[in-house]
């Protein structure tokens, strides 16, 4: 199974959005909170020191973008992949 990782925070629609799908897909993810642990904003910036916006989202350490990715990804058949 893929390792599917999501930089999210509070408050944040897109967020939530993003880890209702996954969780309706029944894939397991890891969520961490940017605005609940400063390592984990850090380990962002260090990952895509560019980018500010969130959700971000991770699958086997390959970045794919945010919640428009990710569902774009999962309605062309593409979560598959995920699973195996």
């Amino acid at each position: 199974m893929a390792k599917i990782e999501i930089f999210s925070g509070p408050q944040c629609g897109y967020c939530e959005s993003a880890k209702r799908l996954l969780d309706r897909e029944g894939l397991a993810y890891v969520d961490y909170d940017v605005a609940a642990n400063d390592s984990n904003r850090k380990e962002l910036c260090r990952r895509l020191p560019r980018v500010r916006a969130i959700p971000q989202i991770f699958i086997d350490g390959e970045h794919i973008g945010g919640y428009d990715d990710l569902r774009l990804i999962m309605e062309t058949g593409r979560s598959r992949n995920m699973t195996s």
